[in-house]
């Protein structure tokens, strides 16, 4: 999903996470939550939509039988460290989800995210969304997908517990996953999709 600039709609005024919830659950557009502030989310671009329904049916073929399973972007993952309510275009969750409160919707304990990168949101998924998302606990990969390109930047945490970097961009390479003990093929998750 893209994400916008905060919200005109909700001006300057602070929000607290019960009234961003309420909203949230009322609403048909999906926000993000950050200290107060809600940001709406805009729709997708073709190519966005055929990697990100790819990377869906892919990893869950790859993961069935597994402890870990995807889940798709309508995923709402909350970081209580820092106030982030977020909707990834794709989370991998090993184990039993986890979810604020036991509500089942804001969870906790993603292992892999993966956001699809486009003008609008290539900065912010870079730089400040993943430094958000650095704190969380679980999480020991992140996975910037270009949509745009055939790019690939896969950020994991090494033996050291420092973020390390992969990139891929060649459609004969396959995209290591080692906390899930998988790997994709970039041709398969650029399949369809045109340039």
């Amino acid at each position: 999903m893209e994400i916008n600039e905060p919200a005109v709609a909700y001006g300057k005024r602070k929000y607290t996470i019960a009234e961003y919830l309420e909203l949230e659950n009322a609403s048909e557009v999906k926000h993000e939550y950050y200290q107060g502030e809600i940001f709406a989310m805009a729709g997708a671009k073709l190519p966005h939509i055929i990697i990100n329904k790819n990377l869906m049916i892919l990893s869950g073929n790859k993961l069935k039988g597994n402890k870990c399973q995807p889940y798709g972007n309508d995923t709402r993952i909350w970081i209580k460290k820092n106030t982030l309510f977020t909707y990834p275009d794709l989370t991998i969750i090993c184990g039993k989800p986890e979810s604020r409160n036991d509500d089942d919707f804001n969870f906790l304990n993603p292992v892999v995210i993966f956001e699809l990168l486009s003008k609008s949101t290539e900065s912010y998924d870079r730089g400040s969304k993943f430094d958000l998302y650095k704190e969380i606990p679980t999480l020991k990969e992140y996975i910037l997908v270009d949509s745009e390109s055939i790019t690939i930047e896969a950020w994991f945490l090494n033996e050291n517990g420092d973020w390390a970097l992969r990139q891929y961009n060649n459609l004969g390479q396959s995209l290591e996953l080692p906390s899930l003990g998988i790997s994709i093929e970039l041709q398969e998750i650029y399949q369809d999709v045109n340039f």
